[in-house]
């Protein structure tokens, strides 16, 4: 028997105990989740997908993103793809992918459609994202640099889960579902930098829910394919590490360490913006700016003069210029040709060094700023740095209320405190 498979279906399928600390992350994250769907909802992207979706006229079981309602298979498309249409979403650095994306529109699909408490919906999608963290882990980094998208990969199973669970499989079930899954996760790396990124968010939550669909019906699949010659693992490039990927299972929730962004660029350039938000950097006292990565990161988001909007999601120099300048990096729309072109940020660009450093972690960042007064300050951040939970709590809302305005995520926030049922918030995919 496939221990992994074996191991999380059984997971999955069983009661779980979670702490209030688990539970308000998790909300944290179904709220930051639906701020930036609905703020990205009329992104290109997001347009043709949902287009695409609504011409077919299918059967309205659950609501979109930007308006509407299509079958389950084709919301959670729909859902997931515009979710990661800003890529603002959550991130979890220990399999480098992001869990809400995938599992999220799979599981408030299908508890909507079948009229379910959000209760439900909140522990389905909180063992999902569990789920496919460890699988994440299981695969290793060798997965992800061999070109594979863990968001989409890793996240299809956990998408399949979390559905599975809202349809109160059993262990066997979980593990049919777990096998079928393996031969529809897919997601490449290829796809960044354009529609197709986000597109892969979609397929995961998609690809996740019509496997549990098949296998409610009665759908059998070999239940064992993640591991072994010719699975999932060996086909993909994973290490098969199974005692990371199992280590706690069921007592500790690696989900609780996922990171919420702040500020609507790369992840990469996150350490070095709070850095610089430590030192609170004005542009008229710089006389320079040096900043040490991980070289990881010298290759994704190092562009030296971007002179478009999604250019400078992917550029130190021109980010912390934007920063030093009061421009609010938390904002889509302060990214844009015009900040780019902007004098201004283009002479403090100019002042502004960017290093590669193999002593740094792939979540640090260090800056060294000279002010023109002759003092030299210094700041490092790491972005796995414990943040209290009050401290989170007022970002992620602070966030949610620029995106979708104050009331709105306070309306949410409320909700997912007190309970409702998962329609309610289905509703409030649209402004």
């Amino acid at each position: 028997m496939n221990d992994l498979t074996h191991s999380l279906a059984a997971f999955a399928a069983s009661p779980v105990t979670t702490s209030a600390q688990t539970r308000i992350v998790t909300s944290l994250s179904v709220l930051d989740w639906v701020a930036v769907g609905r703020a990205g909802a009329t992104e290109p992207v997001s347009n043709v997908i949902r287009d695409m979706v609504l011409a077919e006229n299918g059967a309205a079981q659950a609501h979109l993103f930007g308006g509407g309602a299509a079958p389950l298979r084709a919301a959670a498309l729909v859902n997931g793809t515009v979710s990661h249409a800003l890529d603002y979403d959550d991130t979890h650095f220990a399999h480098i992918g992001h869990p809400s994306v995938a599992v999220m529109p799979a599981a408030l699909a299908v508890t909507e459609w079948d009229d379910r408490i959000l209760v439900d919906f909140l522990e389905a999608a909180l063992v999902g994202m569990e789920v496919s963290i460890r699988i994440g882990l299981w695969l290793g980094r060798a997965h992800y640099q061999a070109g594979f998208h863990q968001t989409a990969t890793s996240g299809a199973f956990g998408a399949a889960v979390a559905a599975g669970r809202v349809f109160g499989f059993d262990t066997d079930q979980m593990r049919n579902v777990l096998g079928l899954t393996a031969t529809r996760a897919a997601g490449m790396k290829a796809q960044f930098g354009t529609m197709g990124k986000p597109y892969n968010a979609g397929l995961a939550a998609s690809a996740g829910l019509e496997a549990a669909l098949l296998v409610q019906r009665g759908f059998e699949a070999n239940a064992d394919v993640l591991e072994g010659q010719y699975g999932f693992g060996a086909t993909h490039q994973g290490v098969a590490d199974l005692k990371t990927a199992l280590d706690g299972l069921g007592e500790d929730w690696l989900f609780e360490a996922v990171s919420h962004k702040f500020h609507a660029c790369c992840h990469g350039l996150h350490a070095a913006l709070e850095a610089a938000r430590e030192m609170d950097i004005a542009e008229p006292e710089v006389a320079e700016i040096k900043i040490r990565t991980h070289p990881r990161w010298m290759s994704v988001c190092n562009q030296m003069s971007p002179t478009s909007g999604l250019g400078a999601k992917f550029s130190y120099r021109t980010v912390i210029a934007m920063q030093s300048l009061g421009y609010d990096t938390a904002l889509p729309d302060s990214y844009s040709k015009k900040t780019c072109a902007n004098p201004r940020i283009q002479s403090l660009r100019d002042r502004i060094t960017v290093e590669a450093d193999d002593t740094l972690s792939e979540t640090q960042a260090h800056l060294s700023l000279l002010r023109r007064d002759g003092v030299r300050r210094e700041s490092l951040h790491d972005l796995l740095a414990p943040m209290s939970l009050a401290d989170r709590e007022d970002r992620v809302r602070g966030k949610a209320a620029k995106l979708i305005g104050r009331d709105e995520a306070d309306a949410i926030w409320s909700m997912l405190r007190t309970g409702g049922r998962a329609r309610d918030l289905a509703n409030r995919l649209v402004d």
